[in-house]
């Protein structure tokens, strides 16, 4: 089995915004500890895969091209660093849409997998949201809430319908969690 771990982008690997779209490089910029948890989960021996709600692609506030130019950028700086992201996958679709690849829903994770063996009830999902949390919660995942992006910590522990697994402060918290119940 491969030790997957998948990330949400926005709030989890770079700081969100208030209108919550990040439409260009510009605007991109990583989280504290970032690099250094990413290397972690790579020489730990974890495919790292983001799967990220992107409307703004729908909602035209930005193209699909300048959304492969973000990402490719945001990879070459990972890459840099000595971490190493195995895929990224977006859901481009507006909620109305009600696609299958918009998380919470399983359609991203299920297409990052194709071709490997995986058993999600051993896979992790980092994200900064209740419906991150919901998306790995719907596949049997141990999931993990940061603080780094929109949520308190006091929503989560008194609003959330499905709980996370654990509350981190960031990326580089929830890693240290993880490597250390991996080794």
């Amino acid at each position: 089995m491969e030790k997957i771990i998948f990330l949400d982008r926005d709030g989890v690997i770079n700081r969100g915004r208030e209108n919550g779209y990040i439409t260009c490089w510009d605007e991109f910029e990583f989280l504290p500890g970032v690099f250094s948890a990413l290397r972690k989960l790579t020489e730990a021996g974890f495919k790292i895969i983001i799967v990220s709600n992107q409307q703004g692609v729908g909602k035209r506030l930005y193209s699909t091209q300048s959304l492969a130019d973000l990402t490719e950028r945001m990879l070459e700086r990972i890459k840099r660093h000595q971490a190493k992201i195995w895929s990224i996958h977006y859901c481009p679709h507006l909620a109305e849409d009600n696609c299958a690849c918009r998380k919470p829903k399983p359609g991203l994770f299920k297409q990052a997998v194709v071709g490997m063996m995986v058993d999600f009830k051993q896979a992790y999902f980092i994200g900064d949201t209740e419906k991150d949390v919901q998306a790995g919660r719907h596949l049997g995942m141990k999931t993990i809430l940061v603080l780094s992006g929109n949520t308190k910590k006091q929503e989560a522990v008194g609003n959330f319908v499905d709980r996370p697994d654990f509350i981190a402060e960031d990326l580089a918290a929830a890693v240290d969690n993880i490597v250390l119940k991996t080794e």
